[in-house]
């Protein structure tokens, strides 16, 4: 059975890591995998997590199976983060939660849950998106369409390109759309432009599926939910996969959600009971710990105000680094205008270099940057930005 198996291509992000491990240079610097970094080059375990799993320790008396679903506490608490406690989808339940195994976890769901369901509707997916995106949707069998996003002559958002193209988009078809923080390109939608976004998928009677990994990371919890928001009109459907693996720091955990709005109770807990038959027969159950840390700090006013002030440490951190990549890549000769990536949001940017570049900067410096030129701002500190901006002028004035 197995001779014939050819070796499966590295993944194009977690690959890197594994050739960064391997790299035996002292001074290499990763700037490719998606995990936040603190100034020492750690990624460290947040204040309010480490209190939060003593009290958990020491209340804890089971370690029986949790529902399909997960906890109903913990749905509470993901969907009060998402939308505000008192969004009428909430007091309407017209929202159902499941938790799963990361925000990964989450997208498969869904794509199982629509492949089962819904089979005929096509997925929309922006270009550039998450690698990992089209994976997901085609392993299901599901077909994939893309939209335009990113503008390369602005380093923008090619707005009216992808208005465009939502408008060609059929009833029913599901439309992925980031969050806050695109990745990978670091650029967002307007509060405007999420409104007219909201405007033409209403109107063309398309679901859309918000990929909502990066809460806080932006500018803050309330105002990074903007573009749902703006999408939860009523009578609405839409699906929101979430994470707190970047948000809590709880990489490892697994800690994810699938909220599906829907437009009535009734037809809520009718997805819900389909969403849990999926998972059924995937991995049955969700792990608890993780759950338990996020439903602990987000119901304790002291761990929340805690967690809220460590959450923002982090996206200042970011918001430094890159004020000082440009600052730096100027100071060493880079001729062209990098203001652009110091108004791009949370740990990602496309910095414009080429595949060519990238591979250089790869065999000659040690600096691991994926290949599409997207490169993890959080993975700068001061300590390293010197070398690597000399690098980079390096390879891009030559």
């Amino acid at each position: 059975m197995f001779e014939s198996i050819d070796m499966a291509p590295p993944d194009a992000i977690l690959g890197l890591t594994e050739a960064f491990c391997n790299d035996l240079n002292p001074d290499k610097i990763n700037l490719s995998v998606g995990v936040y970094q603190d100034a020492h080059g750690r990624t460290p375990i947040l204040a309010c997590v480490k209190e939060a799993e003593k009290r958990i320790l020491h209340q804890e008396q089971t370690k029986a199976y949790k529902p399909i679903q997960g906890s109903a506490d913990y749905a509470v608490v993901v969907q009060a983060l998402l939308l505000g406690p008192d969004h009428e989808i909430i007091a309407n339940r017209r929202a159902v939660t499941a938790h799963t195994p990361g925000g990964t976890g989450a997208l498969r769901v869904a794509a199982d849950y629509l492949k089962k369901m819904h089979s005929k509707v096509t997925v929309w997916l922006s270009e550039p998106t998450w690698p990992n995106h089209p994976g997901i949707f085609q392993a299901t069998g599901l077909p994939i369409k893309t939209y335009p996003y990113f503008d390369g002559a602005t380093n923008g958002l090619a707005f009216d390109a992808m208005l465009a193209a939502l408008r060609r988009v059929r009833a029913g078809d599901v439309v992925v759309l980031h969050g806050g923080c695109h990745n990978p390109t670091g650029i967002d939608p307007s509060p405007d432009q999420w409104e007219r976004i909201a405007e033409v998928l209403a109107e063309r009677k398309a679901v859309p599926l918000v990929d909502f990994a990066y809460q806080g990371f932006a500018t803050g919890f309330r105002d990074d939910a903007a573009g749902l928001l703006r999408l939860c009109r009523p009578g609405c459907e839409l699906f929101v996969c979430s994470s707190f693996s970047k948000n809590f720091g709880l990489y490892n955990e697994r800690v994810g959600a699938l909220t599906v709005i829907a437009g009535s109770t009734e037809s809520a807990q009718k997805v819900l009971s389909q969403v849990k038959a999926c998972i059924r027969a995937n991995y049955s159950n969700p792990p608890a710990h993780g759950a338990a840390i996020v439903t602990t700090v987000l119901n304790d006013p002291g761990l929340r105000r805690q967690w809220e002030d460590e959450v923002k440490q982090m996206r200042d951190r970011i918001n430094r680094m890159r004020k000082l990549f440009v600052e730096t890549l100027t100071r060493k000769g880079v001729k062209a205008d990098m203001s652009f990536i110091t108004r791009q949001h949370g740990m990602f940017s496309f910095s414009g270099l080429t595949q060519s570049q990238v591979q250089t900067l790869r065999d000659e410096h040690s600096i691991y940057i994926v290949g599409t030129g997207r490169i993890n701002v959080a993975g700068m500190t001061e300590a390293n930005m010197d070398r690597l901006c000399q690098a980079i002028a390096a390879v891009v004035n030559s």
